[in-house]
């Protein structure tokens, strides 16, 4: 009789390539997709821990909210006076709730600095009850735990302009890692289907095999949300992905620039109200909104002077996704432009919306705990990954 021979099935050419570009993606780039993922993790519920342990100086006791607030300017001095630094306060951001204290905000860069911490030469956040002027809270956002996991998560605290593709690339290959592995999960007939959906251990008892099913099941449950993640991410790294965006959205690379508004009462005298007066049109037009933010130091992010004084509007606490754009003149705080978030084109729309989408609070709070589980099991696929790795490797190193 001629014996039996048992052949393997054979593997298709994508499940081949898919399984090694797996690997290969997984060994290289595991330890910093975990360190992004954890810190990313962490960071989806800054506003909510922040805002109990801060509740002292963001809320105003009632016995002062019926009082008429003072000037910004006077304010602002206040502030100068208490922090006494020597850069400018940069913005101050006025909430619609009478019974929240403003905030006024410093930050200041060095270009040159090759890590966050020489980057970053100041990022203060001063809490002050606009009734009274009693500052009720100064907290240095440099070395809060919160805004240094967002730095790791953006660059891995390197230099903001190059840190970002130190980790952009690995995210980038992150994205391939994800569809690969979304192939090799991929069911090939009904009886495999069984055990891909959820975990089946009655009868397994070696953690190697519970191992695995944690880095299929878990991984497969999670690869949408971080094709998400991933791709929203890599949109704030690369320009192109910004371009391939704003093509697809509004069919032109570049989001639409704001025109130069020339200041018709730039000979005039500055009024010395001028904020205020900027502040009581935006109540007035934006009744509604969250909160706005006033630029008080004149400059834009790039340090340039500005010609006019702009003013952002936030529709939603915790949320930058609708905001409205409004332009006064610096010298009289008349009101020159208003652009609304419902007239704002599809790519202008969503540039504004990205950042709310990577972090899940474009979909609420339930966003959010959805985006912290798929950012833990994203943190554990490296993890879970190697020890795959290192099983077979043990297994295929044993003398048979």
């Amino acid at each position: 009789m001629r014996k039996k021979h048992h052949h393997k099935k054979k593997v298709s050419p994508t499940r081949k390539w898919s399984a090694r570009l797996h690997l290969w993606f997984g060994l290289s780039v595991g330890i910093i997709v975990f360190i992004v993922s954890l810190t990313g993790t962490l960071y989806v519920f800054k506003d909510e821990v922040q805002n109990i342990l801060r509740k002292d100086a963001i809320y105003i006791k009632q016995e002062d909210t019926g009082k008429q607030p003072l000037s910004i300017s006077i304010l602002r001095e206040k502030v100068t006076s208490a922090v006494n630094e020597q850069y400018p306060v940069n913005s101050v951001e006025i909430p619609l709730d009478k019974n929240k204290s403003y905030r006024f905000l410093y930050y200041e860069k060095n270009k040159k600095g090759w890590n966050y911490f020489q980057e970053v030469l100041m990022n203060k956040q001063v809490y002050v009850n606009q009734y009274t002027g009693e500052i009720l809270g100064i907290y240095n956002e440099k070395y809060d735990f919160f805004n240094i996991l967002k730095y790791i998560h953006w660059g891995l605290l390197l230099n903001s302009d190059w840190g970002k593709y130190v980790v952009g690339i690995p995210s980038i290959l992150f994205i391939f890692m994800l569809i690969t592995g979304i192939i090799l999960w991929w069911p090939k007939n009904k009886k495999a289907r069984k055990g891909r959906f959820w975990f089946s251990w009655e009868n397994v008892k070696t953690w190697k095999r519970k191992n695995y099913d944690l880095h299929n099941i878990l991984g497969f449950y999670a690869s949408f949300i971080a094709l998400l993640m991933s791709i929203t991410g890599i949109y704030f790294a690369y320009p192109y992905v910004k371009n391939a965006f704003n093509l697809t959205l509004s069919g032109s690379f570049e989001l639409p620039k704001e025109k130069e508004i020339k200041s018709p009462d730039s000979l005039m005298p500055k009024n010395q109200a001028t904020f205020d007066l900027a502040a009581v049109q935006t109540q007035k037009l934006y009744s509604g909104s969250s909160s706005f933010r006033i630029s008080l130091n004149g400059k834009n992010k790039k340090g340039k002077e500005l010609k006019n004084l702009p003013v952002t509007v936030y529709g939603q606490e915790g949320r930058f996704s609708e905001r409205n754009l409004l332009i006064f003149d610096k010298y009289s705080g008349k009101l020159l432009a208003n652009k609304p978030h419902h007239k704002l084109n599809n790519a202008e729309k969503y540039a504004n919306a990205n950042y709310d989408i990577h972090t899940g609070s474009y979909f609420g709070l339930f966003g959010k705990i959805i985006w912290f589980i798929a950012g833990l099991i994203c943190t554990s696929l490296p993890v879970t990954g190697f020890l795959v790795w290192w099983g077979k490797r043990k297994k295929k190193g044993k003398k048979i």
